[in-house]
C-alpha cells in the first residue's frame, strides 16, 4: 500500500506543471494544487473536494479529472471512479491509460462485458496494451475484434430499394455488421438502419452540429464532418463521441485510407490530412 501512495504522488507531482496552462482560470488552479498538497497530507476527503472544485470551475479540466479518478480509485470507490475517468475519455479518447483503467475498474465492479469493450479499443502498439490482455484473460473475456473476411457477402441487404421518410439524410456509411448510418442535417442526429430495416437513433448531441459526410474505419470508429460546427467528431464502438480535430473551415467531404483521414474543406478550398 505504500507503495500505491508513491506512485500516486508521483503522478500527482508529474501532472501539477501542466495545470498552469494558460485558458485554466486561477481559481481552478488554485483548487487543483490544493488538492494535490491534501493529498500529500492524506486529507483525501479534502483533496477530493478540491479536485472537484476544480473541475466545476474549469470542466475541460483533464489532469484535474484524472488526479480526482486516481484518488478515488486509491480509495477504491471504484464506481465514482470510473465515472471521473469517463470524463477523461470524453475529452481524450486516445489516453490509452485511461482506457486501461476504465477496463480495470469495469472488471471491479463485476461489469466484464464492459471492460471486454474498452480492452478492444487499446491498440499493440500501446505500452497498455499488454497489461490490458493480461487483465483480459484474468476476467476470462476475448478482446479480439470481429473481422469480417473480405470475400464474405455482406450482411447489408443485397436489393434494390428506398428507406424513406428519412429527414434531411446527408452523409451516409455501413459497418461490418450490416449496419447503415446515416447523418441528418437539420436534425443533428446520426440514424442507425439495421440489416434488418429497424431504425434508431445511434447520437444526438451537443457534439453534432450541421453533419455533412460520414466514413468509417476498419476498427468500427465513424467519423463525422460537422459543416456548422467547423469540426470532425470520432464515434468509437462504444457510441461515445468526441472532437477529432476542430478551427476547420466548412468541412465536407471525409476518406479514409489506412491510419489516414481526408478532410474536404470547402471554406478554404483544401484538403486536410489527419492521422488516426
Amino acid at each position: 500500500m505504500r507503495m500505491l501512495k508513491k506512485i500516486l504522488a508521483s503522478v500527482l507531482l508529474s501532472m501539477s506543471m501542466a495545470a498552469y496552462a494558460a485558458d485554466i482560470p486561477v481559481d481552478a488552479k488554485l483548487d487543483y494544487n490544493q488538492g494535490i498538497d491534501f493529498y500529500k497530507l492524506g486529507m483525501y476527503e479534502r483533496a477530493i473536494e478540491s479536485f472537484r472544485s476544480a473541475v466545476r470551475t474549469y470542466p475541460d479540466y483533464i489532469d484535474a479529472y484524472y488526479n480526482l479518478g486516481t484518488v478515488l480509485e486509491y480509495l477504491k470507490q471504484y464506481a465514482e471512479a470510473l465515472s471521473v475517468y469517463k470524463q477523461v475519455y470524453l475529452r481524450n479518447p486516445n489516453d490509452y491509460e485511461v482506457i486501461y483503467k476504465l477496463a480495470y475498474l469495469s472488471s471491479k465492479l463485476e461489469d466484464y462485458k464492459k471492460a471486454a469493450e474498452y480492452l478492444k479499443l487499446i491498440p499493440q502498439s500501446s505500452s497498455y496494451y499488454q497489461r490490458g490482455q493480461e487483465l483480459a484473460e484474468s476476467i476470462k473475456v476475448s478482446t479480439t475484434l470481429p473481422v469480417q473476411p473480405s470475400n464474405a457477402p455482406s450482411k447489408i441487404a443485397s436489393q434494390s430499394g428506398i428507406y424513406e421518410n428519412i429527414l434531411s439524410p446527408t452523409g451516409i456509411t455501413t459497418d461490418n455488421a450490416g449496419n447503415v448510418y446515416v447523418a441528418t442535417f437539420s436534425d443533428n442526429t446520426i440514424m442507425k438502419i439495421t440489416p434488418e430495416g429497424k431504425r434508431q437513433v445511434f447520437l444526438k448531441s451537443s457534439l453534432i452540429n450541421g453533419p455533412i459526410s460520414l466514413v468509417s474505419d476498419n476498427a468500427g470508429n465513424i467519423y463525422v464532418s460537422n459543416y456548422n460546427s467547423g469540426n470532425v467528431v470520432k464515434i468509437n464502438p462504444s457510441g461515445v463521441a468526441s472532437v477529432l480535430v476542430s478551427k476547420l473551415d466548412k468541412p465536407y467531404g471525409l476518406h479514409v485510407e489506412g491510419n489516414m483521414l481526408f478532410i474536404t474543406c470547402q471554406g478554404s478550398n483544401s484538403i486536410m490530412r489527419q492521422k488516426l
